[in-house]
């Protein structure tokens, strides 16, 4: 849509000459006359209006329309924006004396060192030292400390923190003194941006069609953010050929998603498969990649820091790649020096003691295993 907008100097002059134009005399228009202030008057209202109108058209249409205006978009499609997701992790309690038995009950608060995430401790049956009785976990006497889960107090992508940044307890637990996360905490990601969002109704609109692979792919990417999968035609889940059956494989970035998940897919997947078509769910089969390399760093800095934060960018490059995606070898070098700029020279590059790209099937996922960097 081609708008004619006009600025207020436009406005005025426009009136001015359909004033003058109408009038059998040369009227007085200069700056300061009363006729051209009631102009600039008009002239403002006319610009008021037009922002109003701006405004309209704004917040009825999808591409244009942010934040809540395109929730109640697409709330006219019984589409919904995905929810953030809540960071989760493990922190360890730990005292400087074991004399006298312990808990750490649920609901307790741990912080990071800079007071900006509040994480909570939440149950978990599959631990040892957990106990129903009490709600909690327990440190008995001579036990010097006790890993528990946390969750994160507020959903987003804020609550993934590193290892080691929490480290205040909120309130004071009786015989327990310290606190500190081994690993990071991961999985927090925030609610689905307005692209995001606009990009999945664009999908939405192709999946109407139904028992189309575009449909499948919609309702997988409606169950939660970040599902990567494939879709494998006419084969059963041993890849031997079979008309009228597909297998679908799903990862949400930890090469072994639980069982929850895959059948909140199954679930959507139902609502749009073909009739009569025989179908599967099945997470990826892992391709470990276990990478090796030497770096050279500038002499100013400490080697031992670049080398772990090459590592890491290393894990996070070769995680981060969809099912069925090769890891190309060559890559790995560059994400070495792209990991730091006092990396100067990269050799040796090894994966899986080999200098080989690794190439998946549709059903694989490559992850990470041991990242050797010297």
């Amino acid at each position: 849509m081609n708008l004619n907008l006009r600025t207020f100097d436009t406005i005025v002059a426009s009136g001015a000459a359909a004033v003058q134009g109408a009038a059998t005399t040369v009227l007085d228009l200069t700056v300061g006359s009363v006729l051209r202030a009631i102009l600039e008057a008009n002239a403002g209202l006319g610009l008021w209006l037009q922002w109003l109108l701006l405004l309209v058209l704004q917040t009825t249409r999808a591409a244009t329309s942010s934040g809540s205006d395109l929730d109640s978009w697409m709330a006219d499609f019984s589409l919904t924006r995905l929810p953030a997701a809540t960071a989760t992790g493990a922190v360890t309690f730990s005292r400087f004396t074991a004399v006298t038995a312990s808990v750490v009950p649920v609901g307790t608060t741990v912080t990071t060192s800079d007071l900006s995430q509040n994480f909570t401790v939440i149950a978990d049956p599959t631990n040892a030292a957990w106990s129903a009785a009490q709600n909690g976990f327990t440190l008995a006497i001579g036990v010097a400390s006790v890993s528990v889960a946390v969750a994160a107090a507020v959903a987003g992508s804020a609550g993934n923190v590193q290892a080691g940044a929490i480290t205040l307890i909120g309130a004071a637990i009786p015989g327990v003194d310290t606190v500190v996360n081994a690993a990071p905490t991961v999985g927090g990601m925030n609610a689905e941006t307005d692209p995001a969002l606009r990009a999945r109704f664009a999908a939405y609109l192709v999946s109407l069609f139904k028992a189309t692979t575009a449909a499948i792919g919609y309702a997988v990417s409606t169950v939660q953010q970040g599902l990567q999968y494939t879709i494998q035609e006419n084969v059963t889940q041993s890849g031997a050929a079979q008309p009228g059956c597909f297998v679908v494989t799903v990862n949400d970035g930890s090469g072994a998603p639980p069982a929850s998940l895959l059948t909140a897919v199954q679930i959507a997947i139902e609502g749009v498969r073909p009739v009569g078509s025989i179908w599967t769910v099945v997470g990826p089969t892992v391709l470990t990649a276990n990478v090796g390399m030497s770096i050279a760093t500038v002499p100013t800095v400490s080697h031992a820091a670049i080398t772990a934060q090459v590592a890491g960018a290393i894990s996070a490059f070769v995680d981060a790649l969809p099912v069925g995606v090769t890891l190309p070898w060559s890559r790995l070098a560059q994400v070495a020096y792209d990991a730091s700029p006092s990396v100067t020279n990269v050799t040796g590059v090894l994966v899986n003691s080999a200098t080989a790209d690794i190439v998946p099937t549709p059903g694989q996922v490559v992850m990470a295993g041991s990242v050797v960097v010297s």
